[in-house]
């Protein structure tokens, strides 16, 4: 897969690509127009249209203070509803953006109210503000319509998929299937060690780690396995856009070894239900799952576990079974899952996987044909991008911040959207080490608000101040 570079996109977000590969002008809809958005906001042209849609009608965009999103976004029952009447118009997401808008939302208006529909498609600028944002952390979004959209998601939870992805990293890793290692967040010394081990012991074996980024055993895992010189997906519950400019993970990331993936928005805090809808992902995008230890009937892991045991099988699940097996992980083998063998070694981890679960994993991944639809099958006309297009390489550690605030009345904070404008052009600035009065007057913005700027790039790890000198220099 070849990433795309956002700065290779010049075109304006309203162009749309004809059967040749050129860029047109939208024709406009009198009744509804639903991108307001300034031809120089934002280059959203990197996305399809169709996960322009989706993102319009299920992302909240511009997170409010707290995290809670808009209460008019479309549910995932509702966004699936919409799907299936797309269907069978013969219609997709994108159709909502051109002339048939306003004929397709009046045709629905008994199941999805207009208003509220032309409400959340008009929100062209929050889009445009939000996309700058995931930009300046280098992550892609995606949709079920678009042919990037991982396989195996796909065909395992089909309608269940999540409606867009957001990523950082290695797209194409999503699909190198692996071993799923998921554990508790309290993991004593000696269960961490041993967790490092099994991620060495994947890298040694060119077996890609799937784990859910949290402290504890998921860390661990992928942090043996990356420092291994292997690859990991981590699918994470929040905190993408943190997690993707973590000093940790730049270096992998820009290597090609470490995907982070999430279904949640990228500024989105942690959330119980978030962690618990997870758990299916790790397992739906792993040829086997390995449980290192969990606590009978408590917590994610047991949940996750139990749920493909009784429910999914997306994979075999195994448990970690060294004397003396804990209480938890004995009750999860009388549940049904495997016990992880006491020999496995990196030379055997490959074959075993293969022999053991590659059979079925293999004809999953291969099975779903890339359709351009929002179910895998359904079959409409395939986009004209590439795969890999919305994809940006990592190409700097120049980063940005996505929590744009609105005010209590619902229009965005001034403040908030004037910060997100300049904080591209302070990060590229500070590459070279700048005191504070330098910038101030290079800018011409006064030295308090400057220095707000300034400290608020500092809190989110993004720059720092050095001394004697005193100057402010992207952190390395």
């Amino acid at each position: 897969m070849n990433p795309v570079r956002f700065a290779d996109t010049t075109v304006a977000h309203a162009s749309s690509v004809n059967d040749q590969g050129k860029h047109t002008q939208p024709t406009v809809n009198r009744d509804f127009v639903p991108l307001r958005v300034p031809q120089d906001a934002c280059a959203t042209s990197i996305l399809s249209d169709n996960t322009k849609a989706v993102l319009l009608l299920t992302a909240p965009l511009i997170v409010k203070r707290g995290g809670r999103p808009d209460a008019a976004l479309l549910k995932p029952a509702e966004y699936n509803r919409l799907a299936r009447l797309l269907r069978d118009a013969g219609a997709q997401p994108a159709d909502l953006l051109g002339d048939s808008a306003s004929e397709l939302l009046r045709r629905w208006e008994t199941q999805f109210d207009p208003k509220r529909m032309e409400a959340l498609l008009s929100r062209g600028f929050q889009l445009s503000q939000a996309v700058n944002g995931w930009q300046s952390r280098a992550i892609w979004v995606i949709s079920r319509a678009d042919p990037a959209y991982p396989k195996r998601i796909k065909a395992r939870l089909r309608e269940n998929s999540p409606p867009v992805l957001y990523g950082c990293g290695e797209a194409s890793l999503a699909d190198t299937g692996g071993l799923a290692v998921v554990g508790s967040r309290k993991a004593d010394d000696a269960l961490l060690k041993t967790t490092r081990e099994v991620g060495r012991m994947a890298a040694d074996g060119g077996v890609t780690i799937v784990s859910g980024g949290a402290r504890g055993v998921d860390s661990a895992a992928m942090e043996g396995a990356l420092e291994a010189g292997g690859a990991v997906v981590g699918v994470l519950a929040d905190s993408l856009g943190r997690a993707a400019v973590a000093a940790g993970s730049r270096e992998a990331i820009r290597a090609g070894r470490l995907l982070l993936l999430s279904p949640f928005d990228p500024a989105a805090g942690f959330n119980v239900g978030n962690a618990m809808q997870r758990n299916k992902y790790i397992y739906a995008l792993a040829d086997a799952g390995l449980v290192m230890c969990v606590e009978h009937k408590k917590g994610g892991t047991w949940a996750g576990a139990d749920e493909q045991l009784r429910k999914l099988h997306f994979c075999p699940v195994y448990v970690r079974a060294e004397k003396p097996v804990p209480d938890g992980n004995r009750k999860l083998i009388e549940a049904g899952a495997r016990a992880w063998p006491d020999d496995m070694s990196s030379n055997k981890l490959r074959e075993f996987l293969e022999t053991e679960t590659g059979t079925e994993s293999k004809r999953v991944a291969e099975s779903v044909p890339y359709q351009a639809s929002l179910f895998p099958d359904m079959r409409v006309t395939e986009s004209t991008l590439e795969p890999s297009a919305g994809i940006p390489e990592i190409d700097t550690v120049g980063v940005g911040k996505t929590e744009t605030q609105e005010s209590g009345d619902g229009s965005i904070d001034l403040d908030e959207a004037i910060f997100r404008a300049i904080e591209p052009v302070l990060l590229q600035t500070l590459s070279v080490p700048h005191a504070l009065k330098e910038l101030s007057e290079k800018s011409g913005v006064s030295g308090p608000v400057m220095k707000r700027w300034l400290d608020r790039l500092c809190e989110e790890g993004l720059v720092e101040k050095t001394k004697k000198p005193q100057r402010y220099v992207v952190r390395k």
